[in-house]
């Protein structure tokens, strides 16, 4: 990678946490963030940014970089809101962790499928499953601590399904068309 690519990796994520930090400067209610919150925010966007510059570093078409995209930003916010509020009940709440599995998933799925389309496909189709199970579950093991409730916790649960399984869709169409140049994406 030359310094020229690299400049959106350090930059981009300054950018989006400036947002939180004139929030702070400002004292707008709810924005509480420690040094150590900003750090842990800027090196998990930025290795996001990475990880989708050499992801898509070969790809030919639009629907591989667009799908790797679409994935990266739903694991990106999914980490984001689990971590600072919690999608069930409260952060504290020990289901939320049952998200850290779908992401695991994810991990496990695109190093086992290569980052092949194919492969990449059917990991966020397995991803989308997993994503849509886990208030299920939650609501099944703990059904006194879901709040906002339920409704509210299946319909923002159901927005990271949409872009798991949007993400499923342009990798298969992705496969279809060819949209990769080599056979493996990452040496």
């Amino acid at each position: 990678m030359t310094k020229k690519s690299l400049l959106p990796v350090l930059l981009v994520p300054t950018c989006i946490l400036s947002i939180p930090a004139a929030a702070m400067l400002f004292r707008v209610e709810g924005w509480a963030w420690g040094v150590a919150d900003f750090i842990v925010m800027w090196v998990l966007i930025a290795s996001v940014i990475l990880t989708y510059k050499l992801v898509t570093r070969k790809a030919a078409g639009g629907s591989y970089r667009s799908a790797t995209g679409v994935a990266l930003f739903a694991g990106l916010a999914l980490v984001w809101v689990n971590g600072a509020v919690g999608l069930i009940g409260s952060g504290e709440n020990p289901a939320n962790l049952l998200y850290a599995g779908v992401l695991a998933i994810g991990v496990i799925g695109a190093v086992k499928a290569r980052f092949e389309p194919l492969g990449m496909g059917w990991t966020l189709f397995v991803m989308t499953f997993a994503q849509l199970l886990v208030p299920f579950v939650a609501l099944m093991v703990r059904p006194g601590d879901f709040s906002p409730g339920v409704l509210p916790v299946l319909g923002l649960n159901g927005v990271f399904v949409l872009l798991f399984a949007g993400s499923a869709l342009l990798f298969w169409r992705a496969a279809r068309k060819g949209d990769c140049t080599r056979t493996k994406m990452v040496a």
